[in-house]
């Protein structure tokens, strides 16, 4: 048996005029966290839906546990679970019914399901509000039912769509505890994140989508290593000094800084850098309110692969 779980080769969708995906092409190691980040609109829910077969692609091949996704679409849905960016419960039943009625749909037996709809609920922290109806809960609440629902089955692969967006942090970090015990046991998890740290902590690999295409496919700490070990962040009084400074530091340094209102980011391999910088801003009397030295994250990564700041994928 092939160790990847998911494959895809030459993957392009076309809505239109409008190429979502182009000539896409990934693996995804069994039994491993892999993490695929873009920009809004950069391709990473057109490609989940394909994989999850909700949309049939334009061109190219893909394959979950060895199942092509277009020839075999029953089959791939009998192993995946997939929970989307937006709540797919159902509003009128109670948040236990839910869980029930995916193990019927599912064909999970009935000594197996009702257990499992119970340990769920607690698990997300929903277990007072398990006989409420959905439309009582919160948004936070009805996207912890909704991952909830897709690990009903207990797949061995799970698709997560932006999957802890409206979460507060107790339920975040507690269903990435879930996710490090589904890897434990063997699950597949493909997830999409505007989290940078949450790719960072959870997946082995991560692929860097921009305009339909991957321009990047590495360990976290691999993608880091490329941008440098130091990150230099400049925090000027106000935005036209900070605007100002951006400006000097790229004419007499050629080292143009990436400006985010009054705050300046450089990246550096070395110590010397910052000592440039300091003094050519001395000598035009721009001295920073604060500065901070600090090790590449993969937001930094992010930024500087696509030239965007990590954002929620709401268009294809």
């Amino acid at each position: 048996m092939s160790s990847s779980a998911i494959s895809v080769q030459g993957l392009t969708k076309r809505f239109g005029s409008l190429t979502a995906l182009d000539g896409v092409d990934l693996d995804v190691p069994a039994g491993t966290v892999f993490g695929l980040l873009g920009p809004n609109g950069a391709g990473k829910t057109t490609a989940i839906r394909i994989l999850t077969t909700i949309l049939r692609p334009t061109s190219g091949r893909a394959e979950v546990l060895g199942h092509d996704v277009v020839r075999e679409p029953a089959v791939v849905r009998g192993l995946i679970g997939l929970a989307g960016q937006y709540a797919a419960v159902d509003p009128n039943l109670t948040g236990r019914e839910n869980l029930r009625l995916i193990g019927r749909l599912t064909r999970l037996p009935r000594r197996r399901f009702r257990p499992r709809a119970d340990e769920l609920l607690e698990r997300f922290g929903l277990a007072d509000a398990g006989d409420r109806t959905v439309r009582t809960y919160s948004g936070g609440m009805r996207r912890r039912l909704d991952v909830a629902a897709a690990l009903v089955p207990q797949p061995p692969v799970l698709f997560l769509d932006e999957p802890t967006t409206g979460l507060d942090p107790a339920s975040r970090l507690a269903l990435w505890g879930m996710i490090r015990e589904l890897v434990g046991i063997g699950t597949t998890v493909l997830l999409t994140t505007q989290y940078l740290e949450e790719a960072d902590r959870l997946a082995g690999r991560v692929a860097v989508v921009s305009e339909g295409r991957v321009i990047a496919d590495d360990e976290p700490a691999l993608l880091k290593e490329r941008l440098g070990h130091t990150v230099i962040e400049l925090r000027m009084p106000d935005q036209d000094r900070a605007a100002r400074a951006a400006r000097v530091i790229a004419e007499q340094l050629s080292l143009p800084p990436e400006r985010q209102d009054s705050v300046l980011r450089l990246s550096s391999r070395d110590g010397s850098t910052l000592l440039d910088v300091l003094h050519l801003l001395d000598e035009r009397a721009l001295t920073p309110r604060a500065v901070t030295v600090r090790e590449s994250s993969l937001d930094d990564v992010f930024l500087a692969l696509t030239g965007h700041h990590a954002e929620a994928d709401g268009t294809p």
